[in-house]
């Protein structure tokens, strides 16, 4: 029996593994100034999709820092084509480009650029270009450059004695969890399947044990840790479950876990980042060689405002 075509063949290599591209524009934001880009009130721009778990992280710091009047933000069409993510009537560029796509951004900052274009995108309306497009940099930077401009400045997302321990259990968890999912669901070969759904779901048993003794990742507070691993966690049920084939549990099947996810979506202003509509169309809709009819599930019936039971965890 023959393989499926890769959903990214530029990101497949020749055992059928999906190999993500790394992030092409990684300059930082700087709140001292000590970089080319200083942080500004009004001058930064963040491009997201509502549907994207990476862009999703970006979404939530900005929220829980108060940013929102210091970094304005944009939201691209669901539904991304051969030509990538997209603007449209529904879904217009406010900084009035006159772009199609969000390509265009990428190739007016390198008109060499040939890779596959990603959300999260910082853009810099000053220089005309893009500062950085790797979820993992913004989420630090929204953390930490710009206090000078938030509502919510002491809130510390990534504090300083836990930052060695919180950069080891995110090198796992990206590598196992959020990467691994689509690991598994963008494999083309079985062998390269079980590959990735095997470790994934080690991993989620080890994170499960890990919260059964504290409320969070790292203790009573959330850090840009649990926030990195929530964006996965809220789509696995309704997404990766099904379309990526990660069947062998569901995350409301792990004791911790769902109460943790819950937990978090209830924390103020993070349920109003969570959009299914837009993530079960995107995903259904645009991974043409994983869901050809693309066909949307109307479930699964996720009730993430059920009561949690973790204000005890770990005392």
């Amino acid at each position: 029996m023959s393989s499926a075509a890769a959903p990214f063949p530029k990101e497949a290599d020749e055992s059928g593994a999906f190999v993500r591209q790394q992030s092409a524009f990684r300059d930082r934001v700087s709140a001292d100034g000590s970089t080319d880009f200083p942080a500004e009130a009004g001058r930064y721009h963040l491009y997201v999709s509502l549907a994207c778990p990476w862009a999703h992280r970006t979404i939530i710091v900005r929220k829980l820092k108060g940013l929102e009047e210091a970094i304005s933000l944009s939201i691209v069409d669901p539904l991304r084509d051969e030509k990538g993510w997209r603007f449209g009537p529904d879904f217009p560029d406010p900084l009035e480009h006159g772009w199609a796509y969000l390509s265009e951004a990428y190739h007016a900052t390198n008109p060499a650029f040939d890779g596959r274009v990603t959300v999260p995108t910082l853009w810099d309306t000053k220089t005309g270009r893009v500062v950085n497009n790797e979820s993992a940099d913004i989420i630090v930077m929204l953390n930490e450059a710009f206090d000078a401009f938030a509502t919510n400045a002491d809130l510390d997302l990534y504090p300083e004695d836990l930052r060695e321990e919180i950069d080891e259990l995110n090198a796992w968890v990206y590598d196992d969890v959020n990467n691994g999912v689509y690991k598994a669901g963008f494999a083309a070969k079985q062998a390269s399947y079980e590959a990735a759904v095997r470790p994934l779901f080690v991993a989620l048993e080890r994170l499960d044990e890990r919260l059964s003794t504290r409320r969070y990742l790292f203790g009573d507070e959330p850090t840009l840790a649990d926030w990195r691993l929530f964006t996965t966690l809220v789509r696995f049920d309704a997404v990766y479950v099904g379309h990526f084939k990660c069947n062998v549990q569901r995350i409301v099947d792990f004791p911790n876990l769902s109460g943790y996810l819950r937990d978090l979506y209830q924390q103020p202003g993070v349920a109003e980042t969570v959009d299914f509509d837009h993530i079960k169309r995107h995903y259904y809709m645009t991974h043409g060689s994983i869901n050809p009819a693309g066909v949307v599930p109307i479930g699964p019936e996720l009730e993430l405002d059920a009561p949690h039971g973790r204000e005890h965890v770990g005392g």
